[in-house]
């Protein structure tokens, strides 16, 4: 692979650039032809759902990638894009992301209901081609379910797909990229076959570096103090909180509820939301905006060199990309707040990372590094070196001396990714606990073959918050969504929660007890030991006690042979089964997305096989059919 233009090229300007390359068009014989003209016929719109950011970060990718193929991109959340315009509009990409139970994002789901209503006019997309990228998790029975359902309603339309959909799963070892880069590639080579560039005019090349995506512009005195502000924005009365106006909500608990010689940290921490307008119901989940540790803000400063005084704004640099959020990075602010607040620097890099690493380094050697990173060729190598061992993307600037200090500060957003808020489960009822919500947290802390140990970036962060201090939080509807215990006929209740999976059952049992409505409730919990970590002991075996509980509880570790909640389910069969296959019981699942998820859907097949006594066949069947409708599950990796 050839090396990257060297600096004095990477520092002509992007649109100085495009006017060299018309000069060369403009050579073109065709008759009327002019290179603005044709640039204005070029225009490719990328629309996203993203309700994370995730499918807001891949579709800006796609845009910047248009410029070196002579596009002009339009980026946009598709409720942000007028669905009306779609017909008129040849050439279209599509990001979606899936959230919930097979949900669209937020940001997608108007988009989709208008399209939706223009079903009977199977002409109305001819003249579109497209094509759809989804982001998706394999661990959920819907695996990119909404973009499967917008891409098949895109055909139902009329439109043409210009290749196949691309789905991309976060279980997979790479993550979503391993589908993503190929798709992207395969896309481009076919774009380009039918939008084919004149006579002398090619495409520009990878080893050319585009322009950054934000400027900075550098503030020498600044009297207020930004952080103090964000502070003051605690209002007294209640506000629609949100990602772009976050409650700062005070820590009114931290309490370690597992035994001090376990070795897993998991709290108990409860917020005081009296200031969140809308109150949460069972399902729900606390939206946290973490920030980097201390010691890791130091360090990363330290090795990169960043003065963490120097005071900035950001400017967009690309009018596709939107400028951050003023409540994660306000405006102006320090270096020191954006590494804090902004840069996910225990993130594990990925392959477009060492791309764009390749351009800054002045060594030979590390540049080959970085492009064997970034090719298809080196993923494996890439794996070993960075996804197999978690290293982050701190620890690999460190690890290449002759680049880190070679960085253009305005690239850093772009090598950087943003740190995104963490969803929780919320634990507690607001019929219970009125104005407080509680979350089950699990510290993450973990060893790999390197040698310092493996630091969740959210669950340490939350951990150190002392009572008294406060944390950026707003409330989003869940994946779960449970039977109101108003309604005047409620189903029994299967839920099955091991570890912190069981956080939203314990909300519901609390809205269920406290509402007078505590009968067919049935929980499912495991744990490794009785006495080290079961949660809420105290609290359920007490609702067991007044029948409004029914317990089974599988503790894997305190006998020889490992027990869990699947075994449980199975001693168990008869009793399940009377509630799912006679009282059309609803069944939840909540908990991590590897093995057991699969362990619980096969004893669900086996309570049914047993109940119906029909054979195997019969019980899969049934459980497509039937079962699947009740069955909500929430997993995480």
């Amino acid at each position: 692979m050839d090396p990257p233009i060297s600096r004095s090229r990477l520092e002509i300007n992007f649109i100085r650039l495009l006017e060299e390359t018309q000069q060369m068009a403009n050579g073109n014989k065709q008759k009327n032809w002019t290179f603005e003209k044709w640039m204005e016929d070029r225009i490719m719109v990328v629309l996203y759902g993203s309700q994370t950011g995730t499918a807001q970060d891949v579709a800006e990718r796609i845009g910047r990638e248009a410029y070196r193929y002579y596009f002009t991109p339009v980026v946009s959340a598709m409720d942000d894009f007028p669905a009306e315009e779609l017909p008129k509009k040849p050439l279209v990409v599509f990001v979606a992301s899936t959230t919930g139970q097979g949900d669209d994002p937020d940001n997608m789901k108007n988009f989709f209901k208008v399209l939706w209503s223009q079903r009977k006019n199977r002409q109305l997309l001819t003249n579109l081609k497209f094509g759809v990228l989804g982001l998706g998790d394999s661990s959920y029975q819907k695996f990119n379910y909404a973009a499967k359902r917008l891409n098949n309603l895109l055909t139902f339309l009329g439109g043409q797909p210009i290749l196949k959909i691309g789905l991309g799963d976060d279980q997979h070892d790479l993550g979503s990229d391993f589908v993503i880069d190929p798709w992207l590639k395969n896309w481009w080579s076919k774009v380009m076959e039918m939008y084919p560039l004149p006579e002398g005019l090619k495409p520009l090349s990878a080893n050319l570096l585009l322009p950054p995506k934000y400027k900075l512009v550098y503030v020498k005195d600044v009297d207020t103090d930004r952080s103090c502000v964000q502070e003051s924005c605690v209002s007294e009365s209640q506000q629609e909180a949100s990602a772009a106006n976050p409650c700062l909500a005070e820590v009114t608990m931290n309490r370690r509820v597992t035994s001090c010689d376990h070795f897993q940290d998991v709290r108990l921490i409860e917020f005081d939301i009296t200031h969140i307008k809308t109150k949460h119901k069972p399902g729900d989940v606390l939206m946290v905006q973490p920030q980097n540790l201390e010691e890791h803000v130091d360090e990363f400063m330290n090795v990169l060199g960043l003065n963490p005084e120097q005071k900035f704004y950001l400017e967009s640099n690309d009018p596709n990309v939107s400028l951050p959020l003023q409540s994660v990075l306000p405006r102006p602010c320090s270096m020191r707040e954006c590494v804090q607040r902004y840069f996910d620097i225990q993130a594990i890099p990925k392959r477009y990372f060492f791309e764009l690493l390749a351009f800054f380094s002045k060594d030979e050697t590390e540049t080959e590094k970085f492009q064997e990173f970034a090719s298809a060729e080196g993923q494996e190598a890439l794996f070993d070196y960075c996804t197999r061992p978690k290293r982050t993307i701190m620890e690999v600037l460190a690890d290449f001396p002759h680049t880190k200090n070679n960085i253009p500060i305005e690239y850093l957003f772009d090598l950087m990714p943003q740190i995104k808020p963490r969803p929780y489960s919320i634990a507690s009822s607001n019929l219970a606990v009125p104005n407080r919500a509680q979350l089950l947290v699990a510290v993450v802390q973990y060893r790999t073959v390197l040698k310092r140990p493996r630091l969740g970036l959210c669950t340490n962060w939350i951990a150190r918050k002392r009572v008294g201090s406060y944390v950026p939080v707003w409330i989003k509807a869940g994946t779960l969504t449970f039977p109101s215990p108003s309604a005047e006929v409620i189903s029994p209740v299967i839920m099955i929660g091991p570890g912190t999976g069981c956080a939203p059952f314990r909300a519901y049992i609390q809205e269920r007890v406290a509402s007078g409505c505590h009968k067919d409730i049935v929980l499912i919990f495991g744990c490794r030991y009785q006495n080290k970590d079961y949660f809420f002991k105290d609290e359920w075996e007490a609702l067991v006690q007044e029948e409004k509980l029914d317990l089974y509880c599988a503790f894997s570790r305190d006998q020889e042979d490992k027990i869990y909640v699947q075994h449980k389910m199975r001693e168990n069969a008869s009793y399940l089964w009377n509630l799912i296959g006679n009282q059309q019981a609803m069944i939840y699942f909540a908990g991590n997305a590897k093995r057991v998820p699969i362990d619980v859907y096969e004893a669900l097949t086996y309570i049914c096989e047993e109940g119906r006594g029909q054979g195997t066949h019969d019980a899969e069947q049934y459980m497509k059919k039937d079962v699947e409708k009740r069955y909500q599950t929430e997993t995480w990796a």
